[in-house]
């Protein structure tokens, strides 16, 4: 058997479907960051644990949640809210901790857009590090996400997962992807600066998850980032084969690449978008231009 992490905030709309689905076992665990909707309040009409904590990162959410919320077992599974755990996931998951032969395992998720899945233009099979043996895994933040410290070698299962990402509405979609692409573009002024391209890697690498990493450091450094992506998604990767469905979401998979972008231009020169130099700005505002005179007068005495 495995415990399973359910990490929410304001998700009132999909906890309790989520948490449905994760009683496969009998140690589920809410880990809420101080939700201000019913979050808290429907997961406690279920047998689980509810633990609050204030969100200050994802990756320091889950190592604080790995480190210091007390779990049955030694196994633990990572879902979020508006993903579901299924029964076939759930049994290959507690086959590969009794077997024990990795100290984590990665599962891909099938996104769920207007009605359907996805499949093409998410570059499925997509891996995330999910499924790992408490006390030998930890999380560090890269972006607007979270990668994975392992002591130890890494699995993939075979099982997929529904990940039902527009669950809330186009308008909390946007929300989250305007915060996530602040992240991102720090994240991208700091690769552009002290990091490099794994070329190597991106050609051979040994996984799917290595492979999209060194895919996304190259591309940081990409002309047309946001056009060169839209074209990638729907005409190599095949997102016309997923209908409607795809051309929506590969337009606004562009549409958050374009966000990160300007961003990046915003931070780097934050008179580019007014055309005004901040610190110019505020060396000229009235305190100080009531200061100067001032000043003058005392020396001309």
């Amino acid at each position: 058997m495995i415990s399973i992490f359910i990490l929410t905030y304001n998700e009132e709309r999909d906890i309790a479907a989520c948490i449905q689905s994760a009683l496969l076992s009998d140690d589920v665990i809410v880990v809420d960051s101080c939700s201000r909707d019913r979050t808290a309040e429907i997961a406690s009409q279920y047998p689980v644990k509810v633990v609050q904590h204030p969100f200050e990162s994802h990756g320091k959410q889950r190592t604080w949640m790995l480190e210091n919320v007390p779990t049955r077992y030694g196994w633990a599974y990572i879902l979020e809210a508006d993903e579901r755990m299924t029964p076939e996931l759930f049994q290959e998951c507690t086959a590969a901790a009794q077997r024990g032969d990795h100290v984590g395992y990665y599962a891909a998720e099938r996104v769920m857009f207007m009605g359907r899945w996805i499949r093409h233009s998410t570059q499925f099979p997509r891996y995330q590090l999910r499924l790992l043996k408490l006390g030998q895994v930890w999380f560090d933040d890269y972006g607007h996400t979270e990668r994975e410290v392992c002591q130890g070698s890494t699995g993939f299962l075979q099982a997929t997962y529904p990940h039902y990402t527009c669950s809330k509405g186009l308008s909390r979609w946007i929300e989250k992807h305007n915060r996530y692409s602040s992240d991102e573009a720090r994240e991208t002024i700091h690769q552009l600066s002290q990091g490099q391209v794994d070329w190597k890697t991106l050609v051979a690498g040994r996984s799917e998850v290595e492979r999209r990493r060194a895919l996304k450091d190259a591309s940081l450094r990409m002309p047309l980032r946001p056009i060169v992506r839209w074209f990638y998604m729907m005409f190599v990767l095949g997102g016309c084969l997923d209908g409607r469905a795809g051309l929506a979401w590969c337009t606004l998979q562009a549409f958050y690449e374009y966000l990160i972008v300007l961003k990046v231009k915003e931070m780097q020169h934050p008179e580019w978008l007014t055309g005004l130099d901040p610190t110019l700005a505020i060396e000229s505002s009235p305190e100080k231009s009531q200061e100067q005179p001032a000043v003058g007068s005392q020396r001309s005495e």
